[in-house]
């Protein structure tokens, strides 16, 4: 090992590679990240716009779910890609298909090519995130990650508190295109720094693309995630639609699961969920994004509706729940660091997350933006012990060899948890929205809420004074329901959590005890 270790030292040495030069690596993967999360928000708030010019408002749900269906359908391959071909060359194709379909969605001249486009841009940000997440366990040993964890946190909270105030900003000032047009000068600034500087291994596999494996798991990921797009809104629950769709996903996975345990050289390799710990983090990150993707959707609404906030600023109501994330995934990350421990932050977090659910759960017509500030922290400070832990410990339960696949699949997990969270939550709060406002306002309320559950600020003005007061409370009872759901669902992460074994984070320190796992160190990590 100290020979390998002297080796490593003399080639990062000889290639000029310093800790200076993987600063710049991680600042652009950093950058990467951000385009990776501040598309969708970016586009949301410039959506009025958009259909305005190009009209189609018919198919305005498509632009969300045809990027969101090939984000998760292309996620695992992407992540196997890296693993068989080399991780440099797959994430930089992977950033220059996301360019490309930004520049063809802000050139589309209908709704029907803004779709397709956006579908492109979909295929190219799939692998933005995993190929992130890889390279930074390419370059760092996982007991050194945790120093990374708050910049990590801080570029997620960057993105959803700038998210809606960006786009606003660029769709006032220079036009709905440049939501697209905006990504390129970022994108080029991370290729550029990407392919001077960062020095990874060259791979080249002799096994072929499982494209059967791919075909499977792309027809069931996306059945899901059509299932939990449509399911409530577009078609009933109970509807012919969405029960061939639900065939059609278990069909597909069922199958899909069958082929991986005979592929040569599979997709998602089932061997990766003999290791407890990873399997227990995709459930936890599954649990997660449910939470969080949930809460981040009703939280605005509650404020904007029966606070009275501004929707303009809607990106700052969630400064608490943000910067209580951003506060302690720093803090867990450099404890983790200087420790090599890591199993009471996913048992805190989940506690954390459980209880805070159940607080904002407690929310009504009289809670005070402090009061809710103060429930919103508490499920960050949660979210905070959990959103990189999960990650970390998922990476250090696999072997080098299977770096991109492990990344890709608590990527999945945590994309279709956000999926399911938004649907199976937004079922029941527009459910109850309906209900009340059917007791409270009768036939009046029930004609309110016959087209959506969800008034926009102007509508909400519009509404005479009973009206309006039986919304606030309809409301107040939806958020009621949809976060104590989400609290005995982070329950279910607890258990999760309890059952996680603290193995020795592999890389240097001297509390990081023996490994026959650990891999050889490339010469970055030796140069980290």
């Amino acid at each position: 090992m100290a020979d390998t270790r002297t080796a490593g030292t003399s080639r990062a040495e000889q290639s000029g590679q310093q800790p200076r030069s993987v600063r710049v690596v991680l600042l652009a993967l950093m950058i990467t990240m951000m385009l990776a999360m501040l598309d969708n928000m970016i586009v949301g708030t410039a959506m009025p716009t958009i259909v305005g010019e190009l009209g189609g408002l018919a198919h305005l749900s498509w632009v969300v779910t045809s990027y969101t269906l090939a984000t998760a359908a292309s996620t695992p391959l992407w992540g196997k890609l890296g693993d068989m071909y080399g991780r440099k060359g797959v994430f930089m194709s992977s950033i220059v298909l996301f360019l490309i379909g930004s520049a063809l969605s802000g050139m589309a001249q209908d709704m029907g090519q803004l779709i397709a486009f956006r579908a492109v841009q979909g295929l190219g940000a799939g692998g933005l995130m995993v190929g992130v997440m890889a390279i930074i366990g390419d370059l760092i040993p996982p007991r050194e990650r945790g120093k990374y964890q708050g910049m990590m946190a801080g570029v997620m909270a960057l993105a959803m508190i700038g998210g809606p105030l960006v786009g606003g900003t660029i769709t006032d000032h220079w036009g709905w295109r440049w939501a697209f047009y905006i990504n390129l000068p970022l994108g080029v600034v991370a290729l550029a720094a990407i392919s001077a500087v960062l020095q990874l291994p060259k791979k080249r596999a002799q096994a072929r693309i499982d494209y059967l494996g791919a075909a499977l798991l792309t027809v069931g990921i996306t059945a899901i995630v059509l299932v939990t797009t449509w399911g409530g809104t577009e078609y009933a629950w109970t509807s012919a639609r969405i029960m061939e769709l639900i065939g059609i996903g278990v069909a597909a996975l069922v199958g899909f699961v069958f082929w991986q345990a005979r592929a040569a050289e599979p997709i998602l390799p089932l061997h990766i969920f003999r290791s407890r710990n990873f399997t227990l983090m995709s459930l936890i990150g599954f649990i997660t994004g449910f939470v969080m993707f949930g809460a981040t959707l009703f939280l605005p609404l509650y404020q904007q509706s029966v606070q009275g906030a501004s929707a303009t600023n809607s990106g700052l109501l969630l400064l608490p729940m943000l910067g209580a994330m951003l506060v302690t995934s720093m803090v867990a990350g450099r404890v983790t660091t200087n420790t090599g421990r890591y199993k009471l932050f996913p048992i805190v977090g989940t506690v954390l997350m459980a209880v805070g659910l159940y607080l904002l759960s407690l929310m009504d017509t009289d809670t005070s933006p402090f009061t809710s500030g103060v429930y919103m922290a508490v499920v960050g400070l949660g979210m905070g012990c959990l959103m990189q832990i999960t990650m970390l410990v998922a990476q250090n339960s696999v072997e080098m060899k299977d770096m991109g696949v492990a990344s890709s699949s608590t990527t999945l997990f945590r994309t279709l948890g956000s999926s399911f969270g938004v649907a199976v939550m937004g079922a029941l709060f527009n459910n109850r929205v309906q209900d009340v406002m059917a007791e409270r306002a009768g036939a009046l309320g029930s004609k309110i809420t016959e087209q959506s559950a969800q008034l926009d600020a102007k509508g909400l003005e519009k509404l005479p004074e009973l009206a309006r007061e039986a919304y606030q409370h309809a409301v107040s009872a939806g958020t009621h329901s949809a976060f104590l759901l989400g609290a005995v669902i982070a329950v279910l992460s607890l258990v999760a959590a309890v059952f996680v074994k603290e193995v020795p984070l592999k890389g240097a320190g001297p509390d990081a005890g023996p490994n026959d796992d650990a891999p050889a160190p490339t010469p970055v990590a030796e140069a980290v």
